[in-house]
């Protein structure tokens, strides 16, 4: 029902056009899909574990929706290290309320407390109904959505880098580009060099060379149909990129 009205409000504020209705088609199909998971949840008696039941149900119907596949690994992420902190819970909601509007952060958070109480995320279907509907860089981009929670504390723990870890194998992201976005937050002496992919004995060309490489293929142009945290997340993770290349050229004294 609400996916009708969405795209008759969409059509009316957004300019009168095809692209305001659909807008507002998708984020009323977001409601009647978190309507029907509260409604299947309720009528359940609010057990934790039927979300999960009820998210294995959708895949195995193949029109599982994108934001419960976000809630689920953010929830892994967030339980990890054995506790789930507010600055943790502070940057999801941020996340969230920019992506779909602070009207729906409410019914994002209630799923995301029943992930997070409940017992084993599987995370191997959310990870390949995932790999199967997006390009790699939409799941660079996510990781990197994923280390921003882990950092949300200030530091990023060996077992949070674990989840990541097996999320990135999961999804199919290569390993090349997880230790890039793992060194762009968990630092040690050699991170800029990681954060570009190269060893630290690189010769100055190869330095350059793995700079182009890694500026063309981590530009926020890539994600550029995704909301705008996302293209947030893909500017900052494009800027860490520079920041590494001038630390390594200050470093060596290359112009």
């Amino acid at each position: 029902m609400f996916k009708f009205i969405g795209a008759i409000i969409g059509f009316f504020f957004l300019g009168k056009n095809f692209f305001g209705a659909f807008i507002g088609f998708l984020v009323g199909s977001f409601i009647d899909n978190v309507t029907v998971i509260r409604s299947k949840i309720t009528g359940a008696g609010g057990n934790a574990d039927d979300v999960f039941k009820y998210y294995q149900q959708r895949s195995s119907a193949g029109n599982s929706d994108f934001a419960t596949m976000l809630i689920a690994l953010s929830a892994a992420v967030m339980r990890a290290d054995g506790k789930v902190i507010k600055a943790e819970l502070d940057f999801v909601k941020s996340f969230f309320s920019q992506q779909f509007g602070p009207n729906f952060s409410v019914a994002h958070l209630q799923t995301l407390k029943r992930f997070v109480e409940g017992g084993e995320i599987p995370l191997e279907q959310i990870c390949n109904d995932i790999k199967l509907r997006t390009q790699v860089e939409v799941r660079i981009q996510l990781l990197h959505y994923l280390f921003g929670i882990a950092k949300a504390d200030g530091h990023v723990s060996e077992v949070e880098i674990q989840i990541i870890q097996r999320i990135a194998n999961l999804m199919g992201v290569p390993q090349s580009d997880f230790e890039s976005l793992k060194n762009m937050f968990y630092r040690d002496t050699n991170s800029d060099y990681k954060v570009l992919g190269i060893e630290s004995t690189a010769s100055e060309e190869e330095i350059k060379k793995a700079y182009r490489q890694m500026a063309i293929r981590y530009h926020p142009d890539k994600v550029a149909s995704m909301g705008d945290e996302y293209q947030k997340g893909a500017q900052e993770k494009f800027q860490k990129i520079q920041e590494a290349y001038e630390n390594i050229k200050k470093q060596r004294g290359i112009n």
